[in-house]
C-alpha cells in the first residue's frame, strides 16, 4: 500500500523492488537496485526515510521517520526480519539481524553491526566496524555495549540523554511518570492523527 501523507508520497527507482504487502506512507525514498520485502513498514511520519542502493529490507521490518529524527539507510545494508528502526541513520554495509532495535538520534556506523535481538539506544553512536553481540545493548556516545541484566549501567546512559520519552518526544521529565505519559500520549496521538488525511496511491506500472 502507497499512502500520501502530510502532502508527500513514496519516490522509488525503477530498478528497487517493493514486495506488493509493504506499506509505503509518506517521504519514503528507496535507491537504486534496492528490496523491500513483505510485511514490511516505512512509515514516514514528518520525518523522511532514505534507502540507498542494494540494500535489502527483510520481512516485517519496520522503519519510522519523525520530524527531529529522519531515518536514512545507506548503501549495502541489510535490514533483517521484525527489526526495528526509528529516527536513526545506517552507515554503508551494516548488518542489522533479526529482530534488532535501533532508536532516536542512534547512528551505526560503517560495516557495523547489531546481532540478533540486539537494541542500540537513543543517541547510541556505534564507531565504524564495531559489533553489537546478540541481545546486548549499546548505549552512548561512543557507544559502550552492555548484557541485558546490566540495567544499571544502561540507565545511567540514558540518563545522559534525559532519558527516553524527553529525548524522543519532547517532553519536559517532572518526576510524575503519569503526568509525562500524560503530555507524550497527547503529543504523539495528535501527531499520528494527521494520518487520518491520508491518501491511497497507485504505485507505477
Amino acid at each position: 500500500m502507497w499512502l500520501r501523507h502530510r502532502d508527500a508520497e513514496p519516490s522509488i527507482d525503477p530498478t528497487a523492488y517493493v514486495a506488493p504487502s509493504v506499506v509505503l506512507s509518506g517521504d519514503v525514498r528507496i535507491g537504486p537496485d534496492s528490496r523491500v520485502l513483505h510485511g514490511a513498514v516505512l512509515s514516514a511520519d514528518g520525518g523522511a526515510i532514505t534507502i540507498g542502493a542494494n540494500s535489502v529490507i527483510m520481512e516485517q521490518a519496520v522503519l519510522r521517520g519523525t520530524p527531529a529524527h529522519p531515518v536514512a539507510v545507506g548503501d549495502h545494508v541489510l535490514v533483517g526480519p521484525h527489526a526495528y528502526l526509528t529516527g536513526c541513520e545506517i552507515a554503508d554495509e551494516v548488518f542489522v539481524a533479526t529482530g534488532a532495535m535501533i532508536f532516536n538520534g542512534a547512528r551505526m556506523g560503517r560495516a557495523s553491526r547489531v546481532g540478533l535481538g540486539g537494541a542500540v539506544h537513543i543517541g547510541a553512536q556505534v564507531a565504524d566496524g564495531d559489533n553489537v553481540p546478540i541481545g546486548w545493548i549499546a548505549v552512548g556516545d561512543p557507544a559502550r555495549v552492555y548484557a541485558p541484566g546490566n540495567a544499571e549501567s544502561i540507565l545511567a546512559g540514558l540518563s545522559e540523554r534525559g532519558g527516553f520519552l524527553p529525548y524522543v518526544f519532547g517532553v519536559e521529565d517532572t518526576g510524575d511518570r503519569g503526568e509525562v505519559m500524560r503530555t507524550t500520549m497527547r503529543r504523539y496521538t495528535r501527531s499520528l492523527g494527521r494520518h487520518r488525511d491520508d491518501v491511497e496511491i497507485a504505485p507505477p506500472s
